[in-house]
């Protein structure tokens, strides 16, 4: 097929990571055709990376304006997501979103009311994790009924370490005014979106929330989340920047027995009988179902951004299916945003769908300068 002459919005550390695998050939349907950025010296590293005639440009607007790309790959810091998808979904260029979508629901609504106004185009998240095979089982267990109907899913994600330095280095990061929040905005996107992509929206959400416990910054670093869904399900949600070495382990339980996703592995420990109905029909007092040991076999290759930005080309150029539509990225924002709202709120129940006014009004009330909207 023809290479889809496609923009980088953002030439950072995860822009000119797209690049480097650009150049390595790990994206065979792209042809990097323009890179913008702010900083000259980003656009000096572009230059350096594909030569001297790469355009470059010093705003989004003169690069979706340009007449050079037909797509764009927006990475560029949380705020701008949205407004810079905007732009370039009304000057008819197809969107990529780095995650976040954005920092707050109303903003990203937005975002999606405008991508619904432009069906011809393709719009998607770059939720690289949705192409690891590992939670790719785990949803196809789920879809498929095997493990029967949710009952719990406490997932701790503490194996987001960073230190102090990392902070220190400066720039939006770590900031209500730049980033938008920490480690639910920085390191937890993929997370969030994986369990609503597995386990669907739940229907509130409560939160203890630390601000600058671990580090010194004004954002948060520890969290732990409680959450509710329509079936009487419940969830339990921890993350942190500050424990070492940390733990990533997911745990699902169902009528039919638990998953449990850890190390790389994926272990069904499988009911015999359904315990609804072991419990339904059993009478020798003191007892439990059978349970067997299952070691999932995984198959498949994590292809991760390069596979996503693959993805998104062939949706352009072939109509396929997009692994992450970008209408599905408010999802996990809104969970993330229930998160803090709930913490703003001293650790009330706060219900889903979000409230966006309120949650954007408490952030305001966070920021030094003016949100952006």
């Amino acid at each position: 097929m023809d290479k889809v002459k496609l923009g980088i919005i953002g030439y950072g550390k995860i822009g000119s990571q797209h690049g480097r695998s650009f150049l390595a050939g790990k994206v065979p349907e792209v042809k990097l055709a323009a890179v913008a950025d702010i900083d000259p010296e980003r656009l000096a590293v572009a230059k350096k990376d594909f030569g001297e005639d790469l355009p470059v440009f010093s705003t989004a607007r003169e690069l979706i304006h340009s007449g050079i790309c037909e797509a764009v790959l927006i990475a560029v810091p949380h705020y701008y997501h949205p407004s810079i998808a905007i732009e370039a979904m009304e000057a008819g260029l197809h969107v990529m979103v780095e995650k976040p979508a954005g920092v707050y629901t109303k903003q990203v609504e937005r975002m999606d009311q405008v991508a619904a106004k432009h069906p011809e185009l393709v719009y998607c998240m770059d939720f690289n994790q949705r192409t690891n095979p590992l939670y790719r089982k785990v949803k196809e267990l789920l879809d498929s009924g095997e493990l029967g109907q949710m009952k719990r899913v406490i997932w701790i994600v503490t194996d987001w370490y960073r230190s102090q330095s990392y902070y220190d280095q400066g720039g939006w990061r770590a900031t209500w005014d730049g980033e938008g929040g920490g480690v639910l905005l920085n390191q937890n996107p993929h997370n969030l979106d994986l369990w609503q992509w597995m386990c669907g929206m739940p229907k509130r959400v409560k939160a203890n929330v630390y601000y600058g416990k671990h580090r010194n910054i004004e954002v948060e670093d520890d969290v732990t989340a409680l959450v509710e869904y329509e079936n009487g399900a419940v969830g339990c949600y921890i993350t942190t920047v500050g424990d070492a070495p940390g733990t990533n382990r997911l745990e699902i339980d169902g009528e039919r027995g638990k998953i449990v996703v850890e190390d790389g592995k994926l272990t069904f420990y499988r009911l015999r009988v359904p315990e609804p109905e072991f419990n339904a029909s059993y009478t020798g007092g003191l007892g439990k179902p059978e349970v067997w040991k299952c070691e999932i076999p995984i198959k498949g290759t994590y292809t991760s951004h390069p596979g996503m930005i693959s993805n998104f080309c062939q949706a352009i150029r072939e109509g396929k299916p997009r692994i992450a539509p970008g209408e599905e990225g408010i999802r996990g924002l809104e969970i993330s945003n229930a998160i803090h709202l709930s913490s703003w709120l001293d650790g009330q129940w706060v219900e889903l769908p979000l409230d966006g006014d309120l949650f954007l009004e408490k952030l305001k009330e966070r920021c030094k300068g003016a949100v952006i909207e």
